[in-house]
Formats: structure tokens, C-alpha cells, sequence
């Protein structure tokens, strides 16, 4: 759980950063009492209004039993069913949504979602898709909702619409419904809502369980839900109902937007809550960006119905935040990444050989960990031309800042290899240069940019005598940070680097090392591993690296979090902080995070002006800096109320 930063001198209203609480709720079910399964419900829901939650969501027929059959005829259950809704409208709860058979004046029965807010129903949602084969014989009972639009005036109930194509608006959260076997259609009514404006579904369901369908509804829930960029709110019958054929196993999924939130143990007889926090701006902003969804047609309006209820405060967020959003923290999942990425960064380098017309590689390999990853994508894309790996012209340019050990490592790195390693002392160039600058030696900017410059224009001349192509090592968190010298290390030929984080870089040199290294060259990149991060461009002290980047720059694992929530989902700097803050409570102070947070928007937004001319690279994940695709600004953007917000974080105003 997320709570707000314990430095802050007030409790953090996490519903004004766009969350809202959901539920997905079995209740214990007499299957043919309405009356006892309303008292449950109707518990279970003020239960819930006490943990903050805006909407819950309750079983198809669950009022009844979704297994009570010809019962269904029965004016006495029809009856109890009426005053059962009748009771709920009682609910704490600002909106909750609730399966039950429902007659209409013209004698038809349907099966509905009912939409309960404000001490009334808002509406009925029946169901379109009616199943009628196998064990399913629905239209026995029911009738498909389809085109529907009644109106039913009750005089306990009031007056509310029975139609599929309506909303229902609870703040800035705007639910849908569907019912069950609808979510299993071709084009789902779920997906016209989201279309007309929900960014909530809700799925009132009675599947039953069969081997593996489990993971079949696991698998269409979380889809739906990303290609409809919305959350969904998934609820099945319990394992109370009848199980003359077949079993139900309550099974309860909250997911948002691909991702899976929350899911129940199924096959449980107590009553279930499955709560979940859903970010409806990043919903919002996903559905922003994504230009496909956009322009998809619309269905003709939907009707609107408004809940005049403030949803609950969040003081505390129901929702973990992992601190290296790059990397799976599954091994397996991370295995099969790894493969992938691997595979991306050299079939596209290889590509970009064939369009070049040559069979050679340059790179400079400082024995780092960047140019170490590059080095290993390029002799993999070496090998997919089948090329042999002395085809690969690697280059060590030792300079006033370099140490012994890293020049060591590249010497290992292109041994254990078997590429061949061309050494090239530019101390006396770089003197030269700065002695032609008037330079007074002071280790500055100047100083600095003329090592990385001196060696980006041996690089490419060396590929120009080979014939060649400079593979690019930069990473993506130094392209955000704009750690790159402008017209040196900022610029290749083709960067394979370019979209692969620093923390992510990290663990793919280990999954190199432990499952594709012989054990000579698994050695040397676990020492690569070791070896601090610097751009070595300061005099080492005693022989040891003196330049350390993190403690420039801040910690990587800070700045590729922020990276994440600020490009993958728009989140305001205040979000960030808070997150963060949850994230790394064993790791870092507020106050630590809170300076690195404003270096990071300092940095990024002022250093537009290096990624705007990058040069080519493979795109490995949803985050990437390309100016021709991913990311656009102008190199002029103020930055001063991003900084200033989070500045102003952990020193609220003075009261007056």
C-alpha cells in the first residue's frame, strides 16, 4: 500500500491524482432468496463504503442465484426481487452495480446489471448476448437487451431507463456494464461503452469453471481492458450456486489497461472482496496518446445518468508500485525479455549493415557497462549476417580520465571474444587540442567534452578507413538526462542502446553472462558489472575512478522510475514524488527524492536539444526518446512549474 510521503505536514488525497477504488465483491448466496442475498450485499457494500470504495460490483443475478432456472417464472421471487433492490438503495456505497432478473411492463424478462447511486437505481443494463448452447440455456427465461430502450416508473424505485447503450458518471469516473457471455462476443457491448466515453467497465458475470478457462477469461479480461484502455471490474458467480452440472468458482479479476490489479482465489464459499485501485489519468492519457483509439467510430451518443456524490478520500493507495519498472521481476518472464531485446538491438543493427552495403563494425569500447552491451549486440548481429567477429573493429581510446580497470576490461572483453582490439592513447591529442584552446588545464566542461569529442571523430574516421559503421553504446536514462556530449558520444551511426534503460542494461549483461558466456567471458562482464559508472573524463585519484556518475547525475534507479511514470503513463511531478516515495521507503528519504526528482525535470527538459538530432536505433520498449517517433518537444520548453511543484512538495505554503 502507498501512503503519503511521511514528511508531508498533511494526508495526500490520492483521489485528486486520479484514482479511484473499486471492488469486485461474492456475497454468501441463497440461491432463490432475494431478500437474504439484499441483506448480504447490502453489508457486504456499507463494509466496503467504510475502505473508501467509489464502485462495487456484485455477480450476475446475484440477487437471485444465477442457477435458479424455471424459478425464474416465479411472480413471488420477481416480487422479493423488486423489494430487494428496493432495500439496496439504502447503500453507502456512492455507485454499485448488482445482477437481477427484471420483468418489463410487456411481460419480457431480462437479465440485468442494475446501476444503484444516490439512494436510488440509476438504470438497468440487460444483457445482449444471451448463450444457448452447451450447458446454457438462457434464452429459456430471458430476452437479449439488444436495441432495447424502456422506461420503467416504479414507486419505490422511481423512474430509470432498461437499455444497453447508457453511462454512468460518478466524478471523473464514468462506468459501463456488460453482463457475462457479452464480454465473449466478437465486437462486446463493453468495448461500444468504452468507445461512448466509460473508462470503467463492469462485468457482471456467471461463467462456470472448466480446465483451463480459467486462464482463457483471465486472458480476455486483460485484453479487453488494453485494447479498450480502460479498467474492467470482473465478477463471477460463487461457488454457492448449483452445482447439479456445473461448478462456479467466484472467480474476481481487476485489471487496467493490460495489466492485472487483483485476482481472488476462486472456488471459496465465504463472501469475497477483491478491492483495486484504478488510475483513471493514466487512462485518460493513454487514450490521448494512442491514435487508434481515437479515431475509431464511435457508437451514436449513449445516455448519461450523473451521480451527485463525492467519492471517498484515498489516504492511502491500494496499489504497489515496483522500483525498477523495466526490468520483470519474474525470472522467467525476465529470460524471455532479455532473448527478445537482445534479438531486437542486433537484427536491427544488422539491417542497418545490409542498407549500408558493409560487413564491419566500429565502437569504441571503454569497458563500461554500456559499450560492453553494445559490444555483445554487435558481435550477435555479426554473426545473424554470418560474418566472423574479426569483423567487428573495436577501439579503446584511453584518455587523461581513464583507470586501469576498465582499460583492462576492454582488453579482456575483446579477448575472451575473439575480436581483435586496436588501442589509441589520445592524451597527446586531447593536450594538443586544449593547448590550441589557450585552455588554463582546470578539469571542466571544456576539458571533459574535448576527450569525449577527440574519440567520437577517431571512431567515425576509422570506420570511414574500414569501410564501417560506429556502433552507438549511449543508453536511454542518459538520453533523458542529456549525460551525453552533444556532437561526441551523443552521435553514431546507428545506437543500439538508444531505448535500453540503464537499470535494464544492467541485467542484461548479467543474463548475458550467466546463460549465452563461455565462463572466460562471463567473468569479465561480471567485473564490468562491478565497475562503477563513469564517463571517466576526470584524472582517476590513487588509480581508482574519481568521476562517479550517480553522484552527479543521482541514482539511476530514481531517475529511470521517474522516467517511466512521466513518459509511459503523464504522470505531474507531485504523482511521482508520491510513488517513488512508496516505492524506495527502504531506499531513500523524501527529502533525497525530492531534489533528485527536481534534477530530473531540470535536466530533461533542458536537454531536448541532444535527443532532437539522435541518430537511428532500435526501439526495445514502450519507452523510448526518438525524436521521430516516441518523443517530440521543442529543445525551448520552460521547465520552471515542474520544478517548482516539486519543490514546493515537502514546504507547503505558510498558513496567512
Amino acid at each position: 500500500m502507498i501512503k503519503a510521503a511521511r514528511d508531508m505536514t498533511s494526508p495526500h488525497n490520492f483521489r485528486n491524482l486520479g484514482y479511484v477504488r473499486v471492488c469486485a465483491a461474492t456475497p454468501e448466496l441463497t440461491i432463490g432468496d432475494a431478500a437474504a442475498n439484499a441483506e448480504a450485499i447490502l453489508a457486504q457494500a456499507d463494509a466496503l463504503a467504510d475502505q473508501g470504495v467509489s464502485l462495487a460490483v456484485f455477480p450476475e443475478l446475484c440477487l437471485t442465484g444465477y442457477s435458479a432456472e424455471d424459478l425464474f417464472f416465479s411472480q413471488v421471487l420477481l416480487e422479493q426481487t423488486r423489494r430487494a433492490l428496493i432495500q439496496l438503495q439504502r447503500s453507502r456505497l456512492p455507485m454499485m452495480a448488482v445482477g437481477a432478473p427484471w420483468q418489463l411492463t410487456d411481460g419480457r424478462m431480462v437479465n440485468c446489471a442494475v446501476m444503484i447511486g444516490d439512494g436510488r437505481v440509476l438504470g438497468m443494463v440487460p444483457k445482449s448476448f444471451l448463450p444457448n448452447y452447451s450447458e446454457y440455456y438462457e434464452q429459456r427465461w430471458f430476452v437479449s437487451g439488444t436495441g432495447m430502450n424502456e422506461t420503467e416508473v416504479d414507486p419505490d424505485l422511481g423512474t430509470f431507463h432498461v437499455r444497453v447503450d447508457q453511462l454512468f458518471e460518478l466524478g471523473d469516473c464514468c462506468v459501463g456494464a456488460e453482463i457475462c457471455e457479452d464480454l465473449w462476443a466478437p465486437i462486446s457491448p463493453g468495448t461500444h461503452a468504452a468507445l461512448a466515453g466509460a473508462n470503467i467497465v463492469c462485468n457482471l458475470s456467471a461463467s462456470n469453471e472448466l480446465i483451463s478457462k480459467a486462464d482463457y477469461r483471465r486472458d480476455l479480461v486483460r485484453m479487453t481492458s488494453a485494447s479498450n484502455f480502460s479498467g474492467y471490474v470482473y465478477v463471477s458467480a460463487s461457488a454457492l450456486e448449483s452445482t447439479k452440472d456445473v461448478v462456479f468458482g467466484g472467480h474476481c479479476l481487476i485489471a487496467e489497461a493490460g495489466q492485472i490489479l487483483a485476482e481472488n482465489h476462486r472456488f471459496d464459499f465465504a463472501a469475497q472482496t477483491l478491492v483495486a485501485d484504478i488510475d483513471l489519468q493514466r487512462l485518460s492519457h493513454d487514450r490521448a496518446q494512442n491514435s487508434t483509439f481515437a479515431q475509431t467510430l464511435r457508437p451514436r451518443p449513449y445516455r448519461r445518468v450523473r451521480v451527485d456524490r463525492a467519492m471517498p478520500a484515498l489516504e492511502v493507495l491500494q496499489r504497489r508500485y515496483v522500483k525498477q519498472p523495466f526490468v520483470p521481476a519474474d525470472e522467467e518472464e525476465f529470460a524471455a525479455r532479455a532473448q527478445e531485446i537482445l534479438l531486437i538491438q542486433s537484427t536491427g543493427l544488422a539491417r542497418r549493415m545490409l542498407a549500408a552495403k558493409t560487413e564491419r563494425l566500429v565502437i569504441g569500447l571503454s569497458g563500461g557497462l554500456d559499450s560492453t552491451l553494445a559490444f555483445l549486440v554487435a558481435k550477435d548481429a555479426l554473426a545473424k549476417l554470418s560474418l566472423p567477429a574479426n569483423h567487428l573493429n573495436a577501439l579503446t581510446l584511453p584518455g587523461p580520465g581513464t583507470t586501469q580497470g576498465t582499460l583492462t576490461n576492454a582488453h579482456r572483453l575483446a579477448q575472451t571474444a575473439g575480436v581483435s582490439l586496436q588501442e589509441i592513447n589520445i592524451n597527446a591529442s586531447v593536450a594538443q587540442h586544449l593547448a590550441d584552446l589557450e585552455h588554463d588545464g582546470a578539469h571542466d566542461v571544456v576539458f571533459e567534452n574535448a576527450q569525449a569529442r577527440e574519440r567520437t571523430q577517431i571512431l567515425f574516421n576509422y570506420a570511414n578507413k574500414v569501410g564501417g559503421i560506429v556502433v552507438g553504446t549511449g543508453d536511454l536514462s542518459e538520453l533523458a538526462l542529456g549525460w551525453a556530449t552533444f556532437n561526441a558520444d551523443q552521435m553514431a551511426n546507428y545506437n543500439v542502446n538508444a531505448s535500453v534503460p540503464k537499470t535494464l542494461m544492467a541485467y542484461l549483461v548479467r543474463w548475458y553472462a550467466q546463460h549465452r558466456a563461455k565462463p572466460e567471458l562471463a567473468e569479465v562482464l561480471i567485473d564490468v558489472l562491478a565497475t562503477p559508472i563513469s564517463p571517466e573524463l576526470i584524472p582517476p585519484q590513487d588509480g581508482e575512478i574519481s568521476q562517479r556518475t550517480e553522484e552527479v547525475v543521482g541514482p539511476y534507479e530514481l531517475h529511470d522510475f521517474f522516467l517511466y511514470h512521466w513518459l509511459r503513463f503523464g504522470a505531474s511531478p507531485t504523482k511521482i514524488f508520491l510513488l517513488a516515495c512508496a516505492s524506495f521507503a527502504d531506499d531513500h528519504e523524501p527529502a533525497v527524492i525530492q531534489h533528485w526528482l527536481a534534477q530530473f525535470f531540470r535536466r530533461f527538459m533542458t536537454q531536448q536539444f541532444k535527443r532532437t538530432t539522435l541518430p537511428p536505433g532500435p526501439k526495445v520498449g514502450s519507452v523510448s526518446l526518438s525524436p521521430r517517433g516516441d518523443w517530440r518537444m521543442p529543445d525551448e520548453a520552460g521547465f520552471s512549474q515542474l520544478v517548482e511543484e516539486v519543490e514546493s512538495l515537502l514546504n507547503p505554503p505558510s498558513k496567512p
